[in-house]
């Protein structure tokens, strides 16, 4: 329900940052004067991110990253309602979606609701590809979600029903293709730890395979040729995830071997 006084809606909005001081202004700017809260969770910023969080009256907390599930999931507990939605810090609200959103919590007939991301190369709209409309569960009552606790990818655990929400999170992740690169490899890096953490088996061969099949799965099964070049390298990108990981996860197992 609306408040009278404040003409906010009971909704906290929480980010997680690290060294965001180019993006956390416009992040929080698409919430300030609708979300009855805005949270900010960082993790040691050495830049302006605090400051400028502050300044923009959110709330600030301060917690090191260890493993993404159980960060997000301590963050989101801290939330002072019970209906959260979930911003990256390069990410930012619609008009649309806010009022998609305010009529959703009004009406609570699910628990969650996913959002479709509107992913940006720079200033390309990435419109194919499996990029868009993807919907991600962003929108959710805290007392009903949680994150699987793992480093990378965590899978949802949800106690009720999803629904999906018209207008978008405008997602500036990749500034450029360096940008990309260094998510690539980071992302990488905590794929082929968590298969070791988890004690996931990858075969050599099954690795090669997923190599082979994810290109044309973009590039042709997701429509990637329509975002041209772009999609190309999307494409590309996506089977080199494979094998990046693969090789990282082979070496570090073969060095977990060697300590014992």
């Amino acid at each position: 329900m609306l408040n009278t006084k404040t003409g906010k809606i009971p909704l906290s909005v929480v980010v997680i940052t690290k060294n965001e001081e180019a993006n956390i202004e416009k992040c929080l700017g698409s919430a300030l004067g609708w979300a009855d809260e805005l949270l900010v969770v960082d993790d040691e910023s050495t830049d302006k991110t605090v400051e400028l969080s502050k300044k923009l009256s959110a709330r600030v907390l301060h917690r090191k990253m260890d493993n993404e599930g159980i960060h997000r999931n301590w963050s989101y507990s801290q939330a002072k309602n019970e209906w959260v939605l979930s911003l990256d810090a390069d990410e930012y609200v619609t008009e649309e979606l806010k009022r998609a959103i305010t009529e959703a919590i009004k009406k609570d007939d699910f628990q969650a609701y996913t959002i479709p991301l509107k992913n940006y190369i720079g200033s390309y709209f990435v419109r194919y590809s499996g990029w868009y409309p993807a919907g991600k569960t962003r929108l959710f009552m805290k007392s009903k979600f949680r994150y699987e606790e793992v480093e990378v990818h965590p899978k949802v655990f949800l106690d009720g029903k999803t629904g999906f929400l018209e207008g978008d999170i405008v997602h500036k992740g990749y500034p450029d293709f360096e940008h990309f690169l260094g998510s690539l490899n980071r992302q990488t890096t905590l794929e082929a730890r968590k298969w070791i953490n988890t004690g996931r088996q990858m075969s050599l061969g099954r690795a090669v395979w997923r190599t082979l099949d994810r290109f044309p799965r973009s590039f042709f099964g997701k429509r990637g040729f329509k975002d041209g070049f772009i999609g190309f390298m999307i494409a590309f990108f996506a089977s080199l995830y494979q094998i990046m990981s693969y090789a990282k996860y082979w070496q570090m197992k073969r060095e977990n071997n060697q300590t014992k």
